[in-house]
């Protein structure tokens, strides 16, 4: 009974031995992500944005606070509010993608990066400033959503 087990375990290893090992060095070496993707990144289009605050609306944990100025613009003629403060909690975030579907003018996008470790939670909220200043790489789950209805 223990030498066929022990000899279809060595078995299985000689199979296996000749194999090329899947384990990718990380740093060094990175897999690509899929398209659809949603990482911890959040791409906002700064000319698309009303304003409107629909994705803190529907963030069902309430980690996007958004501060308008009234007297930014023409809101009775469907024009856009001053943006004053545009912050996301990311250390909160489940990135269940809610947001960005609630907008309806699509200009916030999850972006496709996961490497935003850092030191302490409160370095982990994104203001105004660093979303103006991020590169826009959007995943593409709206835009292959939208192309399929």
């Amino acid at each position: 009974m223990y030498g066929i087990g022990i000899l279809r375990g060595l078995g299985i290893t000689l199979k296996n031995f000749g194999r090329k090992p899947f384990t990718v060095q990380y740093p060094e070496e990175r897999l690509r992500q899929h398209p659809r993707f949603r990482g911890e990144e959040f791409a906002w289009y700064e000319e698309r944005c009303t304003g409107c605050a629909s994705c803190a609306k529907y963030c069902p944990l309430g980690i996007i606070r958004i501060v308008t100025d009234p007297d930014g613009g023409f809101e009775q003629e469907g024009g856009s509010y001053k943006i004053d403060v545009f912050d996301i909690d990311q250390a909160r975030c489940m990135y269940c993608g809610l947001c960005v579907e609630a907008c309806p003018y699509d200009a916030l996008h999850m972006g496709t990066n996961f490497e935003a470790a850092q030191e302490s939670r409160a370095n982990l909220v994104i203001t105004l400033e660093q979303l103006k200043a991020r590169e826009k790489h959007p995943n593409l789950f709206n835009h292959l959503r939208l192309r399929k209805s």
